[in-house]
């Protein structure tokens, strides 16, 4: 049994499981083995994986580079991930009295634009996996800035719900593909700090969009966010193309993973595989040699190559078939379902603190949303400061083997989300303070983001061969219950009152988030057991790992 009673396998390679801690190779059996490690005062840290012999291998490049593209992908993901779903939350009463229409065909903008996103993103995955994620991401700005421009100039409620509906085009690479892009560039025992960067930009920002965009539909008119939306589209756009290569690698050699239980047989596998990597980058084959650098203009080549010789129809299904796998199918509702409870409480926000005993105006209810952004943000700071040292303590404390089950252990923060809904519900139903309820409303978004980004990381580096399809996947399923929401949340929470629906909802929470507690003892049992009977390779869909 693993630190923590992490069920052990006999399986003794057993993917997602690495020696990362050089300290605890004695206690290992792993003397012999010469991988490459990081530096300065985590010099004792094995990086996995490992980075190729190659200049170009983005692994390998400055942290400030890797940090500019996170960055600028990351103000993409701010626009279209997070802003563009909520433009509207705190003005859905306004613009229901500017189109002459109720509050539920508002809403439907937002659920139909979600609709359109979850449908595109198995060609989105598909197009990142066989072209590379630049071309992919380029487009899906383009969209962006498109679908703003289209909203700028309408004046009817189709003209909005087609802006919408193009807007929508845009998200699906900044929700899903961004995630593996962190893997491309950042070694297991950094992912921690930039997957919670991702989390705070999807989850928090969403809550500062409305917060600004309540007062300026009040005060200047909805047409406003989208006049706002087209400069700041069009610079996020340009700084992509100038400053964002290509993240996607095809690597040579592959990263050896151990186990815990570090037998000879153990040690000898471990060997064997970094005599391979060794024998790849010290050839004398000029076949083999590191290639030149790239040039400026060659990185920004928008189309650098094909990184998948798979049928077109196979990638399309990926993100579909990767579910058979049933902790990736837990993953993707548990994380699916958190969020839904979430943007239900955004969709009747307006509904409820619009009417009276509140009465707000677009303006106020904006300001509501400071509530889940302090709490987001919160939880974002905590999960960046404690996940990587975290792994690396439970790592030291497994005799120097990482588990990808570490990664759950924040998890148990869900049950905040649970918390918060019953407490949040009850208050707006009695008319209690807007204090008490923006704070409750924190609390459910400090749940989300800390099991969101609990569960993404897991997913990076448990499965990492299919993380793209995972993400995908995830974000397709979130955007699908998001769609149904919008059909029925605001009628439910005017008929049935706001706390029994946020019952309903907390209930369901916590007891999804219980369900954690076996995936997190018997998980690597089950990478053990998926390692072996891979239905994904039966439908002849490879995995893409990081070599």
């Amino acid at each position: 049994m693993g630190f923590l009673g992490i069920l052990e396998t006999k399986v003794t390679d057993v993917p997602g499981t690495v020696q990362l801690d050089e300290h605890c190779f004695s206690a290992t059996g792993q003397h012999a083995a010469h991988p490459k490690h990081d530096t300065g005062k985590n010099s004792h840290i094995v990086l996995s994986p490992q980075p190729a012999n190659d200049p170009n291998d983005p692994l390998n490049w400055h942290p400030l580079k890797k940090l500019s593209i996170t960055m600028i992908v990351g103000l993409g993901s701010c626009i279209y991930a997070a802003a563009y779903g909520h433009l509207f939350d705190a003005g859905t009463v306004v613009l229901a009295e500017t189109f002459d229409r109720p509050i539920p065909d508002i809403v439907k903008t937002s659920g139909y634009q979600l609709l359109a996103a979850g449908a595109i993103g198995p060609l989105v995955a598909a197009c990142a996996r066989k072209w590379g994620k630049r071309p992919v991401f380029i487009m899906s700005s383009l969209f962006g800035l498109v679908g703003s421009i289209v909203g700028s100039t309408t004046n009817s409620y189709s003209g909005l719900l087609a802006a919408r509906l193009i807007q929508g085009l845009s998200m699906p690479a900044y929700e899903s593909i961004v995630g593996s892009m962190v893997g491309d560039m950042y070694f297991v025992h950094q992912r921690g700090l930039f997957i919670s960067v991702i989390g705070f930009v999807l989850a928090v920002v969403a809550n500062l969009a409305p917060a600004v965009c309540g007062p300026i539909t009040f005060n200047l008119g909805w047409k406003y966010l989208f006049y706002l939306c087209i400069p700041i589209t069009a610079v996020q756009t340009i700084l992509l193309v100038l400053f964002a290569p290509e993240t996607q690698y095809r690597r040579v050699a592959p990263v050896p993973s151990v186990t815990s239980d570090a037998d000879d047989s153990g040690s000898d596998s471990a060997e064997e595989k970094w005599a391979r990597v060794r024998d790849v980058e010290t050839s004398s084959d000029p076949q083999l040699m590191a290639p030149a650098k790239k040039s400026m203009w060659q990185e920004m080549a928008i189309f650098s190559g094909t990184y998948s010789e798979e049928n077109f129809v196979q990638l399309l299904i990926a993100p579909f078939a990767v579910c058979m796998n049933l902790v990736v199918l837990w993953t993707v509702l548990l994380s699916g379902y958190l969020t839904a409870t979430y943007v239900a409480q955004a969709y009747v926000l307006a509904q409820i603190f619009a009417a009276p005993p509140y009465l707000l105006n677009a303006s106020g209810i904006g300001y509501l949303f400071f509530g889940p952004f302090i709490g987001g943000t919160l939880a974002s700071i905590l999960f960046a400061l404690s996940m990587d040292p975290l792994i690396k303590f439970c790592s030291w404390r497994n005799r120097g083997v990482y588990e990808p089950e570490y990664r759950l252990i924040p998890l148990v923060g869900g049950l905040l989300v649970g918390a918060g809904l019953f407490g949040w519900g009850a208050l707006v139903q009695d008319g209690a303070s807007v204090y008490a309820t923006a704070a409750l409303h924190g609390l459910v978004m400090f749940g989300v983001v800390t099991a969101n980004d609990s569960l993404y990381t897991y997913t990076l580096d448990a499965f990492r061969s299919v993380s793209s399809e995972i993400f995908v996947a995830s974000a397709m399923v979130k955007n699908f219950i998001f769609f149904a929401f919008s059909y029925f949340v605001s009628s439910w929470t005017a008929t049935a009152g706001p706390a029994h629906v946020f019952d309903v909802f907390g209930g369901a929470a916590c007891g999804l988030v219980a369900t954690g507690l076996a995936v997190f003892f018997c998980g690597k049992r089950y990478r053990a057991y998926w390692a072996t009977n891979n239905l994904l390779e039966k439908l002849h869909i490879q995995g893409h790992g990081e070599w």
